[in-house]
């Protein structure tokens, strides 16, 4: 069962440039109740639709609503194409669930045409995919529009696997995210995956004599080297959280207290002071009351990140089509 954040409550953004307020927009929760009352339940059924086929699309929709929100704010900007688009970026490499929003917004366009923004589409799928690998749900404040530009060059500064946990907490807070935003939100890593690209340097090269990682537990070690060996397919993909790839849970946080992490980011979570405290915390070995506070936190960091930068009707638009601006 999911918890959710509360009846009814407005979310609001505020932009500040050199510590001047320039523009506010006003997220609710119902936002559509009058002018499209089916639409969270025809995005729900489509996003179940796919899972029911096949699971994985729960992290693919997580990582591409993460992936809009931090370039140019949750507009759906990642969804447009083209080759200069934010799709063509290196950083959006194996971005998946487009045909998912586009399924849904086919069906909104059938049931209200021109009202239901591609930015909310993805921003309750995200939530739907969360909600159906055992995970939370919470309320989404709609009302976003979608934005008119899409660029690979403004997608350089995503998070990257081999940052730092001061390079991770400067791009979070840069988008008013703070250390605890950042682990819980990397929480979603509990069902996502990766390609052997981007660890296996640390099993065979993480140092100038060849050595391995010393964070990897070394029976974790012998399984990582079987998963990838050193000439092996870098391509091939690995379960973020191999105890339980497809259940959202806290197994993820003890791993990293295990030294179980796959990812160089995730696993430097637990030897940054203030990060340990959150890692530790939802790791805790206290069955059952833990988990619970994760699902709430989980959910509020995700309404806050999904609040990044959003649209107004000035900048923004209601796309007829997810993947191109109207004309």
């Amino acid at each position: 069962m999911g918890l959710y954040l509360g009846n009814y409550c407005y979310v609001m953004i505020i932009v500040l440039v050199l510590g001047k307020e320039v523009r506010t927009q006003s997220l609710k929760n119902g936002y559509y109740s009058a002018s499209c009352p089916r639409a969270e339940s025809i995005v729900r059924s489509t996003v179940e639709s796919h899972f029911d086929s096949d699971p994985t699309i729960s992290p693919g929709l997580l990582r591409l609503h993460f992936h809009d929100c931090f370039v140019q704010g949750c507009d759906g900007s990642v969804l447009i194409k083209g080759k200069k688009a934010e799709q063509a970026a290196l950083a959006n490499g194996g971005l998946r669930g487009f045909e998912v929003i586009d399924d849904a917004k086919a069906q909104l366009e059938l049931e209200c045409p021109g009202v239901v923004s591609c930015a909310d589409i993805l921003a309750l799928a995200a939530r739907d995919a969360v909600d159906l690998s055992s995970g939370p749900s919470w309320r989404v404040p709609t009302g976003r529009k979608d934005g008119r530009i899409s660029l690979a060059s403004e997608a350089s500064n995503l998070p990257s696997p081999f940052d730092s946990v001061a390079v991770q907490k400067q791009k979070f807070e840069a988008k008013g995210l703070d250390a605890h935003d950042l682990v819980t939100l990397l929480g979603a890593h509990t069902i996502g995956q990766t390609d052997c690209l981007f660890f296996r340097y640390r099993l065979y090269n993480y140092t100038v004599t060849g050595n391995s990682d010393p964070t990897i537990s070394p029976s974790f070690l012998t399984q990582l080297k079987t998963l990838c060996p050193p000439n092996g397919d870098p391509s091939k993909r690995v379960a973020l959280d191999i105890g339980s790839p497809s259940k959202f849970d806290v197994s993820f946080f003890k791993n990293l207290r295990d030294g179980n992490g796959i990812l160089e980011s995730d696993q430097r979570l637990w030897s940054d002071s203030e990060t340990n405290d959150v890692v530790r915390k939802y790791a805790s070995t206290i069955r059952g009351l833990l988990g619970l506070r994760f699902d709430k936190e989980f959910g509020q960091a995700m309404v806050k990140m999904s609040s990044i930068e959003v649209k107004t009707d000035v900048d923004g638009e209601v796309r007829k089509v997810c993947s191109k601006i109207n004309y």
